[in-house]
Parts: structure tokens; C-alpha cells; sequence
């Protein structure tokens, strides 16, 4: 008795568009951007070079698409997490604490894109590069005005410029250890070690 072969519901443009870019980061992650070609993503994907052409011109135009729909995900993740300025009646010290640990969670929750953001593999674009530099320049920017009244009277930021770089600095090396050694740098180690150390900069 014949079998009726199941056929697979055909993608729409943009699911097939959101599958390649898929197919694009995980390549990367797996191998850097020199291991990308045409051949490779229209490979992985199960479908026909033409397929790919349909969607994007060239191999550039479909790297350019992928960078900046990571960048635009990781600018939205950490759009959520970073107070827009410290609570009043709540602890401002609570208020950065959780950020970090919101901030670090999402690097656990979508290592591939923070790997692209935080650690570039060889042969990244100059493309990812700017983004990861405007996105840290507005990073900095929400950070300062957070930073600006301190940890409590007495303790105002003599330069909110700084000290928002200080404050990312710090919690984009701790992203880094999360993604590189996540056994021995946990999210709880890491927020821990920060609550330490913004113990430190609390007025006595």
C-alpha cells in the first residue's frame, strides 16, 4: 500500500529571510565569518544557491543583514534591563544589581549573539565593529545619567562619564567570563562579586 509523502509547508519570504540569517549566525559561532559563503548557508538550509540571491545580492549584503539584526536584538535585550535612572525610594545599589544580573542572564539565555557583541570572532567586519561601538556609546550615555547621583548622599559621581565606562567595563568583562568559562564564572558568582563591589563605593 503506497505511503502519502508528507509535505512540508512552503516559508513565507520572510520566514525563509529569518532562517538564512539563522543559518548565517550559527556558522559564525560555530566557525568565525570566514567559514560563510553562499554555498555553505544555501547548504546548511537545504535549499539551492538561487534561493539565498532571491534574499540577499551577495555574501556582504547577507553578512550586513545578520550583524545588524544582532546588534538590533542585543541593543533591545540591554534596553530592557538598564534602569533608566535609579529609584527613588528603592536601593540604587538593588537597582544596578539587578541590572547586571538581568544583563548577565541574557548573555547565558543567547550566547551567539553576545559572543558576536562582546567577543568578535577573526575576520569580523568593520560593520560589527561600529555597531558594537555606537551600541556601547549609548550604553554609556543611559549608565552616566544612572551613575550621575551615586550610591547614596554624599556619593555623587564626580564624572558620570567615567564612571558609567567603569561600570560597563566591569560588567562586560564579567559577560566575557560568562561566555568563556561558564562553569567557573556563574551568573551567581558574578553577581555576587558585583554586589561586593558596590558595597564598596556605598557611603559609610
Amino acid at each position: 500500500m503506497a505511503t502519502r509523502e508528507t509535505v512540508k509547508p512552503r516559508m513565507s519570504g520572510g520566514q525563509r529571510r529569518a532562517q538564512l540569517l539563522d543559518v548565517t549566525r550559527a556558522i559564525v559561532g560555530e566557525a568565525g565569518f570566514h567559514a560563510v559563503s553562499i554555498e555553505a548557508v544555501a547548504r546548511r538550509a537545504g535549499i539551492t544557491r538561487p534561493v539565498v540571491y532571491g534574499h540577499f545580492d551577495d555574501l556582504p549584503a547577507l553578512l550586513e543583514a545578520m550583524i545588524d539584526r544582532e546588534s538590533a536584538r542585543a541593543l533591545a535585550q540591554l534596553a530592557e534591563i538598564l534602569p533608566g535612572k535609579l529609584a527613588e525610594q528603592a536601593s540604587p545599589r538593588e537597582d544596578l544589581l539587578a541590572a547586571m544580573r538581568g544583563y548577565l542572564e541574557a548573555v547565558e539565555a543567547d550566547p551567539i549573539t553576545w559572543r558576536l557583541v562582546l567577543i568578535p570572532p577573526e575576520g569580523a567586519p568593520a560593520a560589527l565593529r561600529e555597531r558594537i561601538a555606537r551600541g556601547r556609546e549609548a550604553v554609556v550615555a543611559t549608565l552616566a545619567e544612572v551613575a550621575r547621583p551615586g550610591l547614596g548622599p554624599g556619593s555623587e559621581s564626580p564624572d558620570p562619564a567615567l564612571t558609567a565606562r567603569t561600570l560597563s567595563a566591569v560588567a562586560d568583562e564579567a559577560a566575557r567570563l560568562l561566555l568563556t568559562d561558564p562553569e567557573h564564572y556563574p551568573v551567581s558568582r558574578l553577581v555576587a562579586h558585583a554586589d561586593w563591589l558596590l558595597g564598596q563605593l556605598e557611603p559609610g
